[in-house]
């Protein structure tokens, strides 16, 4: 069967990843979860001092980001690969509410776009890959074959970010995840350097009711259609 690019685009707590994870497994593709690298440059900004409630030092961000080596490594045990910064497993402290509040101000940097971007194509450089963000479908892989943008209420997808902190132990109130959610999607959709936006060519889904199961078949009828004709 023909292998070929899926960027998923949408606002966050959509289950993109999870969509792009299922995806993966079942078509044997390789799967990139662009918002860990991110999380994981805003973790770096946070343990640095780079970035706190009241400040932002972009500069010595900007100026450290050579220090900073980013790695998917595989985990069997759990299915997925999982991300690491510098050698450290950080994917349990990338998903917490405090690197939330910071990922999309991070994002906004260009020079830490520009430095991920590149990183990103040259990971789809041979195809079979499933890649969600927030700019695959625009910036990263504006040539993809299938493009899906994710959308859903703000309050739908704050109880599901919320459910699942409240899932791994996190003491967090449904009003600061839906704050948090807000607060992204104006960041995401408003910065200058490569905005949250659909691409012309995307084909859009507002999974505020459907199950996973449902939300995954629809997804797969659409490969199967794109292979068919690619």
């Amino acid at each position: 069967m023909k292998k070929i690019t899926i960027a998923i685009d949408g606002f966050s707590s959509t289950g993109k990843s999870t969509l792009a994870k299922q995806l993966a497994k079942e078509l044997e593709y390789v799967y990139v979860d662009t918002g860990a690298m991110y999380r994981a440059v805003a973790l770096f900004a946070m343990q640095n001092q780079f970035i706190g409630p009241d400040s932002f030092d972009t500069k010595g961000l900007v100026d450290s980001l050579p220090k900073i080596q980013l790695e998917f490594k595989f985990n069997a045990e759990l299915g997925f690969a999982e991300m690491y910064l510098n050698g450290e497993n950080v994917e349990k402290q990338i998903r917490t509410i405090e690197v939330s509040n910071y990922v999309s101000k991070v994002a906004e940097v260009s020079e830490v776009r520009s430095k991920l971007v590149e990183q990103q194509q040259a990971m789809g450089k041979n195809k079979a890959i499933v890649m969600d963000g927030r700019d695959i479908g625009t910036v990263v892989f504006p040539n993809a074959e299938l493009k899906i943008f994710m959308t859903a209420s703000a309050e739908t997808r704050a109880q599901r970010r919320f459910d699942e902190l409240q899932e791994k132990g996190d003491n967090v109130s449904y009003e600061d995840v839906l704050k948090n959610v807000v607060e992204r999607d104006h960041i995401d959709t408003h910065r200058a350097d490569s905005p949250l936006v659909i691409a012309d060519d995307a084909i859009e889904i507002d999974n505020s009711y459907l199950s996973r199961e449902e939300q995954f078949s629809a997804v797969l009828e659409l490969i199967n259609d794109v292979v068919k004709t690619a």
